[in-house]
């Protein structure tokens, strides 16, 4: 089965906890109470360097989450 994995971000313009998939981590979004736009990223990974690696840092952060995910979902309710 197969799910999809999503990380919480806070909305900065009305403050609403959202639910984004990792999927959208990079990218600019939209909240879904306010419609404010704002690059979804991860409040516990780091500032993505401006050099050459960035897409590295960045696919080893989803992976991170994708493994976290993976975690709780196995883990009896």
């Amino acid at each position: 089965m197969s799910g999809t994995a999503f990380f919480i971000q806070e909305c900065p313009t009305c403050g609403r906890t959202l639910q984004v998939r990792v999927t959208y981590l990079g990218k600019m979004v939209a909240c879904k109470h306010c419609h404010a736009q704002f690059n979804a990223s991860d409040p516990d990974s780091h500032p993505i360097a401006s050099h050459d690696n960035s897409d590295v840092v960045l696919l080893d952060r989803v992976d991170a989450l994708l493994a976290s995910a993976d975690e709780m979902r196995r883990r009896p309710r």
